[in-house]
Formats: C-alpha cells, structure tokens, sequence
C-alpha cells in the first residue's frame, strides 16, 4: 500500500514564499527520488518543478532554478519544496512523485493527489 500525502498549499501574494511537504506511507526496497511536478489547469501532463536524487544531487525546471528548492529526508520518506519570490504563472497543482523499487519492479513512480498553489494579489 503506498500513500503519498501533499501538504503546505494555498493562496499566497506575489513575491511571496510557500513550502510545500510530501510524506510517502509505504514499504519500498529503495527510493530512488523524490521530486515535485505541477499541472496547470487546462494543459496536459505534470511539468518537473524539481527532483532529486539524493540528498546531495537535484535538479530544477528553468522556472524553478534560484527560486525553488527542493529537500529530501531519506530516512523519513519525506520531502520538502521551497518556492520564493512566487509568480502568478506559478499557480498550479503541485503533485509529489516517488520513484522507487518494490519488488520486482523498479524505479516505479508513485504520485500524490496534489495541493494546490495560487499566487495572486
């Protein structure tokens, strides 16, 4: 059973910061990332806002790099996006994503339902 629960959504002004978390309820051989994508309403699919490896390797979207950053906890499970000086356009769902093995399968991804973010003044 594998449960990812989003949190740290909601209405925040311009310029402003939000921090969202991600806490993943599961039993996994190995996580292997841990990332954050959004989706905007009426386009299609998650864009990657950032991921990461490990706790010492990342990576962000164009949008994202210098404003977001994105932490990982590997003992918890658990994950932390750190978005400053916030833009309208960055008004989407935020969905947390795992990539992990289980079983025979790996590096199968695991999305959460999602928060949303909206910035406006």
């Amino acid at each position: 059973q594998v449960q990812l629960v989003e949190s740290g959504g909601g209405l925040v002004q311009p310029g402003g910061s939000l921090t969202l978390s991600c806490a993943a309820s599961a039993l996994f051989d190995s996580i292997n990332a841990m990332g954050w994508y959004r989706q905007t309403p009426g386009k299609q699919g998650e864009i990657l806002v950032a991921r990461s490896i490990n706790e010492g390797s990342s990576n962000y979207a164009d949008f994202a790099q210098g404003r977001f950053q994105i932490s990982r906890d590997s003992t918890n499970n658990t994950s932390t996006l750190q978005m400053n000086s916030l833009k309208p356009e960055d008004s989407a769902v935020y969905m947390c994503n795992v990539e992990a093995d289980t079983g025979w399968f790996r590096n199968m991804r695991y999305w959460g339902k999602g928060t949303l973010v909206t910035v406006s003044s």
